[in-house]
């Protein structure tokens, strides 16, 4: 009898583990750099990344994951197996880490001049869409946060307007002149 309560208790505690497994989702993250090379036959794209890391990304065209990638900055994106502009200044989406990463999509940030600018967070005013930063050198630099912004969060790609930072948080902003506004692109909170 004890022997039969065991077994039962095993399986289920099996299908559970399974059922979790397979609701899990990867969470899609961005990052920036320039399209170097899109090689069909090996389904990969190497990207110079502005960060330094490893800029060879799997193409995800075959894979069946399932991905949480925020529906606001998909919208602006371009299917990885859809994306063939090399030299491109790019926000790569992603999921992965090091050289297991895997291309979800990308989105070509334009033709620039780009500015990137780190520094810490002084001011953000979310009803003006407005985040100020102190650079090194100690200048402040204001920036216009759009619904075109994406932010790289430690939980994934959002939106600008869904980005709330602190007073004292370290960022780095990718921005143009929109207008004849500094208008930021992309932000990386760190």
């Amino acid at each position: 009898m004890m022997s039969r309560i065991s077994s039962i208790c095993i399986f289920f505690g099996c299908l559970s583990l399974a059922s979790v497994a397979g609701i899990a989702q990867e969470v899609v993250h961005a990052l920036t750099g320039t399209v170097n090379n899109t090689n069909l036959t090996a389904k990969t794209i190497t990207v110079i990344t502005d960060d330094g890391s490893d800029g060879t990304f799997k193409d995800m065209t075959s894979s069946h994951t399932s991905i949480e990638f925020d529906k606001d900055v998909r919208t602006d994106a371009t299917a990885a197996d859809e994306f063939k502009k090399s030299g491109a200044r790019v926000i790569v989406y992603y999921f992965g880490f090091g050289k297991g990463r895997t291309v979800v999509a990308l989105r070509s940030l334009g033709p620039g001049p780009f500015t990137k600018s780190p520094g810490t967070v002084v001011k953000f005013e979310k009803g003006k869409h407005s985040l100020s930063i102190k650079d090194r050198s100690g200048a402040i630099e204001s920036f216009e946060i759009t619904r075109s912004t994406v932010v790289e969060t430690g939980s994934g790609a959002v939106e600008g307007p869904k980005f709330e930072p602190g007073k004292g948080d370290q960022v780095q902003v990718i921005s143009t002149e929109v207008n004849g506004s500094a208008t930021a692109l992309f932000v990386y909170a760190m």
